[in-house]
């Protein structure tokens, strides 16, 4: 027993032990589990609340030139747009062309402008222009491939990966024929394509890149990269490509892909306003607070291959779009949006935008005044500096989608019917509570716990307070 008694006594001892060693707190320099603070890339300040643009130059005006795109940049300050997205400048291929003029994705020379478009002085004053209206430009690069006739193939051919015979094969599985992977285990592939990127940040005053198929090339390049360009100016970087890793080091903004699909599934009836729960979710619990995804309802992909804006979205239309420039995220406008262009641009041939219904153009208007009202609350900025979503709770989740954003005395209310009837809805809790003033009419609402409201279908509405 009296063996039994002190075993009993020291179990006990050591239990109180391990309690009080569990409750004593680290100081926090020296836990292990301190965050660390350098893990982030530092976004430029000029992006807090910035708006893409993307051009494609062959097809934005009837030249299809820099010098005709110049003229233009009047009109698009006059939009609200900031950063400006150069699809691909370089050289197009001619061996294994699609098309008559090709890609813009199959690159023969990362040194070079395309001459369809221009000189590299007529690049340089587009720069030059555009950044003395306000403007930041960032180049369409294409790291995993390039042109078959491009000189490296000729040059270097172990840069290039092979197919099971040893031939250059392209990128597996897509019908991308008119171009040809490198081979990124290669040294000297990292230092010539990260050379050409420093050539037009430090030449030309390029202020980042969209990375085409980031995601085939290894983050470590990306990596080092960022390093390396902003050493020489700070640098706005876009990738193509949802994982979260690569906005620790690397890029700015990715894509939104599941977003996108996801809004094109709702107005097509193939699911409800639950269905955005499973993407918003991610992005607040599995990205980088600091993260900026680009939500978009058009680019040259899908305008290409999936349809227009109007194919895609039907009269859900508007309320995707609001969501898209309100909700977390980075807003994109691809070049002919703003002028209701309805035709599926031609991806290998000249088909320049109609803009002739640019000035009765609803859904132009609709994107001007939804640009204003995202600059005029900072709740809705991007990345670290805007609000997160709080989820706002009504008896009717599945056809209101709601929310609020709130940030230093800024409130953003949004409502957002996702469904081809209209909803009247209660609210749960007191969340949404507020005086506000309406995004349609300006019009003072006050709103407290338990008050109903109404939309028509595929409707929307935007409440703000205390904003800029």
């Amino acid at each position: 027993m009296r063996k039994l008694a002190l075993a009993l006594s020291g179990a006990l001892l050591l239990a109180g032990c391990a309690q009080t060693t569990a409750q004593m707190p680290l100081a926090a320099s020296a836990s292990p589990w301190t965050p660390d603070s350098k893990v982030m890339i530092r976004h430029p300040e000029w992006s807090r609340n910035a708006v893409l643009y993307q051009i494609n130059t062959r097809q934005f005006t009837r030249e299809g030139t820099f010098a005709a795109a110049q003229r233009e940049l009047p009109r698009l300050k006059a939009l609200g747009v900031d950063i400006l997205w150069l699809m691909p400048i370089h050289p197009i291929g001619e061996e294994n062309r699609k098309g008559t003029l090709g890609s813009p994705y199959s690159v023969q020379d990362y040194y070079e402008v395309n001459p369809e478009f221009g000189t590299k002085a007529d690049l340089k004053a587009f720069v030059d222009a555009a950044h003395a209206q306000g403007f930041h430009v960032i180049l369409d690069l294409v790291a995993n491939h390039t042109a078959w006739d491009n000189q490296l193939r000729t040059d270097y051919p172990d840069w290039y990966e092979k197919s099971w015979d040893g031939s250059f094969r392209p990128t597996p599985w897509w019908d991308w024929s008119d171009i040809i992977d490198l081979d990124w285990s290669q040294p000297g592939v990292r230092e010539h394509v990260g050379t050409a990127m420093e050539y037009w940040v430090r030449e030309f005053g390029i202020d980042g890149y969209r990375a085409d198929v980031a995601g085939y090339v290894p983050l470590d390049f990306w990596e080092t990269m960022r390093d390396r360009l902003g050493a020489i100016r700070p640098v706005f970087m876009l990738g193509e490509v949802q994982q979260s890793a690569w906005n620790f080091k690397a890029f700015d903004a990715t894509y939104a892909w599941d977003w996108h699909n996801t809004s094109k599934k709702v107005a097509h009836g193939e699911g409800n306003a639950t269905s955005f729960y499973g993407y918003y979710a991610e992005n607040e619990s599995l990205w980088p607070r600091e993260a900026m995804r680009m939500t978009y309802i058009e680019n040259h992909d899908s305008n290409a291959w999936e349809g227009t804006i109007y194919e895609n979205y039907g009269d859900a239309l508007g309320v995707m779009t609001a969501l898209a420039f309100t909700g977390e995220g980075v807003p994109l406008v691809h070049n002919g949006m703003e002028a209701c262009n309805a035709k599926r641009l031609e991806f290998f041939e000249k088909d320049t935008i109609d803009w002739s219904q640019k000035n009765g153009c609803d859904y132009g208007r609709l994107l001007d005044r939804l640009i204003a009202f995202r600059k005029a609350n900072p709740a809705l900025d991007n990345g670290q500096w805007g609000a997160v979503m709080q989820k706002v709770e009504t008896d009717r989740p599945e056809q209101l989608f709601a929310w609020v954003r709130q940030k230093d005395g800024n409130k953003v209310l949004g409502l957002f019917n996702m469904s081809d009837s209209s909803v009247t809805a209660r609210f749960a809790d007191g969340l949404p509570a507020g005086d506000f003033r309406g995004f349609a009419d300006g019009q003072r609402r006050i709103f407290a716990a338990g008050d109903t409201v109404a939309l028509p279908a595929w409707g929307f509405a935007l409440y703000s307070s205390g904003g800029r």
